[in-house]
């Protein structure tokens, strides 16, 4: 098992800068993804940035391409997301998520993802 905790979310003024943390504990050796998604109200979960766990291979969806960043420390088993020029629409519950299997590509389906954090929600005021 792998339990993940996110943290970092708050709120904001649009064109801030936040920076989530999600700390990885339990059975995260071997290869892998982690992952940040995000829920708006009413709306789907959506894929925003991935990162191999061994490779750091990463993946971002085209809304945030460019703005945020996400990185990992393998000591401290985290991985960060930078989110920098923060607009209303980047409003959501953002959630970690780990899958710990190895695949050819990037994985960002979230029926890939086998364990999921808490969400920690971000707000940004206009």
């Amino acid at each position: 098992q792998v339990q993940l905790v996110e943290s970092g979310g708050g709120l904001v003024q649009a064109g801030a800068s936040l920076r989530l943390s999600c700390a990885a504990s339990g059975r995260t050796s071997g290869s892998g993804f982690m992952a940040w998604f995000r829920q708006a109200p009413g709306k789907e979960r959506e894929f925003v940035a991935a990162i191999g766990w061994l490779g750091g291979y990463t993946s971002y969806a085209d809304s945030v391409m460019g703005r945020f960043t996400i990185s990992r420390d393998n000591a401290k088993n985290t991985v960060y997301l930078q989110m920098n020029s923060l607009s209303p629409e980047d409003t959501a519950v953002y959630y970690c998520a780990a899958v710990f299997r190895p695949s050819k590509v990037v994985v960002t389906a979230k029926w890939d993802y086998d364990y999921w954090g808490q969400g920690t929600r971000v707000t940004v005021s206009s």
